[in-house]
């Protein structure tokens, strides 16, 4: 099924050559992938945030300072913005945007007594002075405090699913409430959603009453629990973003959790943690091989209670504390000992409790590493075999790779070693599935352009004072010489982007799917502690310092990489991608760099495309997903929802049948059945008030006829060149290197 938009954190890094500076600390950039439970690693123990007290301290005072310095006033931004009245007001929008984007909390009151605060912003930043944003969130907190406190009163009232009113949930362009009242009565067709999701769902109205009632009671308290330094990171990015889109602060918190997605590994024990609705901290999974799983003793949907340091340190009462908080506690230094007080998944809340002691260790995410199949077309001695490595981001261990590690993580190193695993398994064609791939390293993405090329250039950056270098693949030899295909999508960025595109000019490979999300910039990581002398924690600046150019000239900025092969689109241009932003860079184009084709696949597309539509026609699995994506297409340009139980259910109830007469139809054409497909209609939950089996259950793969028609498409021009030597002769001239991988 189509799921909801991905976040694309599509971020590059840029070498920093011959710099002695404090800047020459650029750290490599890239994706911000934020792990759910990806916390830092172990600080000292920390008590529970006191909430009522949210004040600046000194490292956020300096760390404003030398933002504003790097940001607006060096020349390390590619497009630096002067940081005056004129962007204070930028800022000031963007801040309360980013806590109330739905104006559901403040009033028109309140923002007017902001109002004076709206040409102070760039001050504060400059003098570090940051009163006037954390005065405008403790206000925030005050209307979200007295706002969960009326929801839940508001709940002890009955329902009226028989009147015909609309929920409207698109807020984006809503002016600010001009009393109580008036969020009184948006409020009050929110909750009404709230509850008609849950009865449609077929729970009870007094259980209904209970999980709303938990709901709105947790995020009152998560609101109340955010300290000053997610305070500080929401204020510098509204400044960060008011300068461009990838530009953006990361507290130190963050920061760790941005090189723990970078390098695939944390030290700890391997549980993935969320938070219940009881305000318990949960396992929601223990990663293979780490000490929770070799353990045998910690499972799925454990609460944890208590952690404490070593063999003897003192037992910390986390009930109640924020995940992040919690997960400081557990994660330490390989060979430590934390000692976890957990109430396990089977008992009740009065259950008898098992004290463990655990010796934490370097940990492998493998999860978010490259993976491979093996895709077989037709049966018997006839069956075509694609090889398929699925990348969800181009990862590196920058630290391991610095220090010269045997063993360090890269997205190359391991494509390299599927590469050679598919070959021993004698696959025709590889498939580099991208979709969903935000971005990472530029290093990443030359090197494993370096796969498939024997050497030459792979991207061309113009860096903030308009030089333009070029990033050149310089090992000779490839690791795949065979015909290849490329997956994209629209949140397929940056580094996919680049890599997608040189294959493409190249004429290496193939292009399927839909137009990337056209992001063209290039940023790098900046470790604000390298200019302070006497306040380390400072955090990391992510800033924007070079456009990258493809060898062809042109730039992906807004136009992305155009496939060969266009699937149905599922996010256009104007809904999701670089153009949505308001202050994007414009597209541009710079010179060409010289380098030899592979290629042209240009005179066999047409040939291609008929195959592709004969064949998808033909496709159930295919034809449903393009039902999947117009029905999700249709569902995003609503704006609102009724709130009339008989119109719901009928909605409800024929989404059902679809799902059922699709099921009984993949049992008629022999397919595995999907037997959870109507289970996993809208149960009215969200994710931390769903049993844990349940969500993983959700969570299983499912067909997936993209990657398979791009296996199919890659199969069909093999055997297309083969077929027709004067095709083949227009396609790859008898210099390429593909020729003979043909023959």
């Amino acid at each position: 099924m189509i799921g909801p938009r991905p976040r694309v954190g599509s971020d590059l890094d840029l070498k920093v050559h011959g710099m002695r500076s404090p800047v020459s600390r650029f750290a490599p950039l890239l994706l911000a992938l934020l792990l759910p439970l990806a916390p830092l690693s172990a600080k000292t123990e920390r008590s529970r945030v006191d909430a009522l007290s949210l004040e600046p301290n000194a490292q956020q005072t300096e760390a404003a300072r030398w933002m504003a310095q790097l940001v607006s006033n060096s020349r390390f931004h590619y497009s630096p913005q002067k940081l005056d009245d004129a962007l204070s007001e930028q800022i000031f929008d963007r801040y309360l945007e980013s806590l109330d984007g739905d104006k559901l909390f403040l009033l028109a009151d309140d923002v007017a007594a902001f109002e004076s605060y709206r040409l102070q912003m760039d001050e504060a930043i400059l003098s570090g002075r940051l009163a006037p944003a954390f005065e405008i969130f403790k206000v925030y907190r005050q209307r979200v405090e007295e706002r969960t406190r009326a929801l839940r009163e508001a709940l002890k009232q009955d329902f009226d699913f028989s009147v015909d009113e609309s929920y409207s949930f698109d807020r984006k362009d809503a002016a600010w409430a001009t009393s109580s009242e008036e969020l009184d009565e948006l409020w009050r067709l929110r909750v009404k959603n709230d509850a008609l999701r849950l009865v449609l769902a077929g729970r009870e109205i007094d259980k209904i009453r209970e999980t709303l009632d938990k709901r709105y009671k947790n995020f009152g308290e998560r609101v109340r629990q955010i300290d000053a330094e997610d305070v500080f990171q929401t204020f510098m990015n509204a400044y960060a973003g008011a300068i461009e889109p990838h530009t953006a602060y990361m507290n130190p918190r963050t920061s760790e959790n941005f090189n723990i997605s970078m390098r695939l590994s944390l030290e700890g024990i391997g549980a993935v943690l969320s938070r219940s609705d009881e305000e318990f901290t949960v396992v929601r999974s223990v990663v293979p091989g780490g000490p929770a799983a070799l353990s045998g003793k910690i499972k799925p949907g454990d609460r944890i209670l208590a952690v404490g340091q070593g063999e003897s340190g003192p037992m910390v009462d986390v009930v109640g504390w924020r995940l992040d908080d919690v997960v400081d506690l557990i994660r330490g230094p390989a060979d430590s000992v934390v000692r976890l007080d957990v109430l396990p998944a089977e008992v009740g809340i009065d259950g008898e409790h098992v004290l463990l002691s655990l010796s934490r260790q370097k940990v492998k995410l493998e999860e978010q590493a490259a993976k491979k199949q093996v895709i077989e077309m037709g049966e018997g001695e006839d069956a075509r075999r694609v090889g398929v490595i699925s990348l969800p981001a181009f990862y590196q261990d920058f630290e391991g790779r610095r220090r010269d590690e045997p063993d360090y993580r890269s997205a190359t190193r391991d494509v390299a070693r599927l590469l050679e695993e598919l070959k021993a398994e004698n696959v025709e064609g590889v498939v580099i599935d991208l979709r969903n791939n935000g971005g990472g390293s530029l290093n990443e993405a030359v090197e494993l352009t370096g796969l498939f090329i024997d050497t030459g250039p792979v991207v061309q950056v113009k860096d903030a004072g308009r030089r333009v270098s070029i990033e050149t693949d310089r090992k000779p030899g490839v690791a795949w010489d065979g015909p290849v295909a490329v997956l994209i999508n629209r949140a397929s960025a940056s580094a996919s982007e680049i890599f997608a595109g040189a294959i493409q000019d190249y004429g290496r490979g193939l292009i399927m799917g839909e137009p990337t999300f056209g992001k063209g910039t290039v940023q790098n990581l900046v470790d604000l502690d390298a200019f302070s002398r006497e306040n380390p924690g400072l955090g990391h600046l992510k800033i924007t310092v070079a456009q990258f150019f493809r060898i062809a000239g042109g730039s992906t900025q807004h136009k992305g990489v155009v496939p060969d092969i266009a699937f149905p689109v599922t996010w256009d241009a104007t809904e999701y991608g670089e153009s949505v932003y308001d202050n994007a860079l414009p597209w541009a184009a710079i010179a060409p760099a010289k380098f030899d084709s592979y290629g042209d696949f240009k005179p066999m597309l047409p040939l291609l495309k008929s195959k592709h539509e004969a064949r998808i026609a033909q496709d159930q699995e295919f034809q449903w997903w393009i039902e999947d994506v117009n029905e999700y297409r249709e569902l995003r340009e609503r704006k609102t929802l009724s709130l009339n139980e008989a119109t719901r259910r009928a909605e409800r109830e024929r989404e059902e049948a679809r799902r059922t007469a699709r099921e009984a139809q993949r049992k008629a054409l022999g397919q595995e059945v999907d037997e959870d497909a109507v289970a996993t209609l809208d149960d009215g939950l969200q994710a931390d008030e769903r049993p844990i089996e349940a969500d993983e259950d959700s969570a299983e793969e499912k067909p997936d006829a993209l990657v398979r028609e791009t296996a199919h498409l890659l199969i069909d021009a093999i055997d297309l060149l083969r077929a027709d030597s004067k095709l083949a002769a227009r396609v790859i001239p008898d210099t390429s290197p593909l020729k003979v991988a043909l023959d």
